[in-house]
């Protein structure tokens, strides 16, 4: 099993590049095949997460191939409709390729997504958005099964501004007969790179970035697409509370302050000192943060993904903090796991009730998922001693070089693999 050790105490300082968007990479992934031909995108992220899914687009025709950061897709082999289950199983944003594969085929199979278990987080808004546009979708246990002769323009309004749903919907409605309309749609970056990636390829697109998304469907789109993938804002924004946490100062090269401004507002609020410039983000940690209350909101509210490592920086913070999550009722997993390092944090229902102490202590903890995994790494560099993080595999999902970006700036941390007698050796984090 792979853990991290990471001795505390040490002030973080330098610079480090932002990776792209995991969450971006992967719609952009997904939309490409809508493009029968070839899809080059640049700046993804390796990760486990994107690794999966070039897995999953093999095993259904897609071939990949890597120069640097950069992935070239074969749309054009596109020759299967049912995805394996077990590498479906992996992510939860497998699913976005259902849309796309029937509106290529004619039908496709679709097994359950996985991904971490942090809670309910349901298909019907997808499902409902395809079958407004002229699907037929039978649900069997464990799968999905969809046909459509033609997708067709719809109206469809969301109950939650869901990113994934958005990201789907407006992805097969660009190729739709007529005009499509997405109410109530999610307005987060990731959202906005989707619709530039589709527009190059040749699509109609109004009003991204608002409530309300119009797509007027075209006949056909481009057969050869080049794009860049954004940078990783919740990357971005773990690397700027690990300046905070340490006591360090920390450079943020590559990121986009624009995406950050929820989270940078209750950072200033805490006192932490931002300067932003072209391209670089510049985040000074010194001295003890302030307590701050948060609620998580969808963008551009404060982001469920950095609840977790914000309750890392507002354990060791003067005061008392109140920490709504709205999103999701299972992102409270850190919660025990910080109680460990002596941490005054308690969760009741979505509310987590945190009063900052001076000093946390090294602990052994498990993570139970991506950004809670985050927030236990981060929690150990402002512990006296040496600590340990197990189950970093769910940190790999979404996070590029981690390890080594943290020892860029400064950090004690090591991975290493036990095996069942108990014997560790350092292994790469490296899917």
């Amino acid at each position: 099993m792979d853990a991290a050790r990471i001795v505390g105490g040490r002030s973080l300082s330098g610079a480090v590049t932002i990776s792209g968007s995991k969450n971006a990479a992967l719609a952009l992934l997904s939309g490409s095949l809508l493009v029968d031909g070839q899809v080059r995108l640049n700046n993804v992220p390796k990760i486990r997460d994107i690794y999966t899914m070039l897995d999953i687009l093999d095993a259904i025709g897609v071939k990949s191939t890597w120069n640097g950061s950069s992935v070239t897709l074969k749309t054009s082999g596109l020759d299967k409709n049912e995805p394996p289950t077990d590498l479906v199983a992996k992510m939860r944003a497998s699913f976005y390729i259902f849309g796309p594969m029937m509106a290529r085929m004619g039908r496709a199979v679709m097994p359950d997504p996985g991904g971490c278990d942090i809670g309910n987080r349901p298909v019907n808004y997808h499902l409902n958005g395809l079958q407004a546009m002229g699907a037929t979708i039978i649900a069997d246990p464990g799968q999905y099964e969809g046909t459509v002769d033609s997708f067709a323009g719809a109206k469809i309004y969301l109950d939650l501004p869901s990113a994934g749903a958005t990201q789907h919907l407006m992805t097969v409605a660009t190729i739709a007969r007529g005009s499509t309309t997405i109410e109530n749609a999610a307005a987060e970056p990731e959202v906005v790179n989707l619709a530039g990636f589709l527009a190059a390829c040749g699509a109609d697109i109004e009003g991204v970035g608002s409530p309300t998304i119009t797509i007027n469907g075209v006949h056909k789109l481009k057969r050869e697409v080049e794009f860049d993938v954004i940078p990783d804002r919740l990357e971005a924004g773990t690397f700027a509370i690990s300046a905070v946490v340490s006591k360090g100062q920390v450079i943020l090269k590559n990121a986009d302050g624009d995406h950050l401004q929820a989270l940078f507002s209750k950072m200033r609020d805490a006192g932490v000192e931002i300067e932003e410039r072209d391209n670089e983000i510049s985040i000074s940690g010194h001295g003890r943060p302030k307590a701050v209350d948060i609620t998580t909101m969808p963008y551009p509210g404060f982001p469920t993904d950095l609840q977790q490592p914000m309750c890392a920086m507002l354990a060791i913070a003067d005061g008392a903090s109140l920490v709504k999550e709205t999103l999701y009722e299972k992102r409270v997993g850190h919660v025990p796991e910080l109680q460990r390092m002596g941490a005054d944090i308690n969760a009741d229902g979505r509310t987590i009730v945190i009063r900052g102490v001076d000093r946390l202590h090294a602990a052994s903890m498990r993570a139970q998922d991506l950004r809670g995994g985050a927030a236990l790494v981060l929690a150990t560099l402002a512990a006296e001693g040496e600590s340990e993080v197990h189950n970093m595999k769910y940190v790999d999902r979404g996070y590029e070089r981690f390890e080594d970006k943290l020892r860029g700036l400064g950090a004690d941390i090591e991975r290493f693999s036990t095996d069942r007698s108990g014997k560790r050796e350092h292994v790469s984090p490296n899917p």
